[in-house]
């Protein structure tokens, strides 16, 4: 199945981003597309760069797979079509915030930008819970430059291939107690969500919001998603 991200309700996702600092979408992969994308995670023939066991650096409980160059078509169609759908978000973020609001319009063209920085290793990736797994609340940053907005992909069918696994995210206000946040989502939907800060309007203009994610304990089943970071890893 190939994705229809037209079929989206972007001014109903951005609006959201702009409110709440996060937005979930409809299904647009559907039953069978997760399933053939789930498999990739046990094919020798995917081209995965490295593997790492969560444990192991104190990040949580689980695995999760880094894809290589080149991606699975897929992947690669994915990641540049939600670039290039919120390139303006991101730059109507850094235009709040006061900052150079310069994010170009196509995914090749911000990757070259990574490279020449020496970000140059892909960080798409999938991710597989068990029972009793988790991730700690991190922020995806991999280098010295990265952008806004990052997409998570539920793989898995909720309350029937697992249960628990909430996406968790923490806001930082100033002065003020973090906002916890447990978006819902459906298998084949994603989660948009911020890789480091957010504008949030106060009384006095625009001011960066901090926020990480994890996720909870995973009671049964098992668990998977597709992670669509947009900048490449030094």
């Amino acid at each position: 199945m190939s994705p229809n991200l037209d079929a989206l309700d972007w001014p109903a996702i951005e609006a959201s981003l702009a409110e709440h600092g996060y937005a979930t979408t409809e299904p647009f992969l559907d039953t069978p597309t997760c399933a053939e994308l789930r498999r990739l995670y046990d094919d020798p023939k995917t081209p995965f760069r490295a593997t790492i066991d969560m444990a192991r650096y104190n990040f949580g409980s689980g695995q999760y797979k880094y894809f290589n160059y080149p991606l699975p078509d897929l992947i690669g169609l994915l990641r540049a079509e939600f670039y290039a759908r919120l390139a303006p978000i991101a730059n109507a973020w850094a235009t709040a915030l006061r900052m150079e609001a310069d994010w170009p319009q196509e995914l090749d063209d911000w990757l070259e930008r990574c490279h020449t920085t020496g970000q140059v290793r892909p960080t798409p990736l999938l991710l597989r819970y068990g029972p009793g797994d988790y991730n700690c609340l991190h922020q995806d940053l991999y280098g010295s430059i990265h952008f806004p907005l990052q997409v998570v992909i539920l793989l898995s069918e909720p309350n029937v291939d697992f249960t628990g696994g909430e996406l968790v995210l923490v806001e930082q206000r100033p002065r003020m107690q973090s906002r916890p946040i447990l978006p819902h989502l459906q298998q084949g939907a994603a989660a948009i969500i911020p890789v480091r800060e957010r504008p949030r309007r106060g009384s006095r203009g625009y001011h960066r919001a901090a926020m990480r994610h994890g996720v909870g304990e995973i009671r049964s089943g098992e668990r998977q998603t597709l992670g669509l970071i947009f900048h490449d890893a030094a």
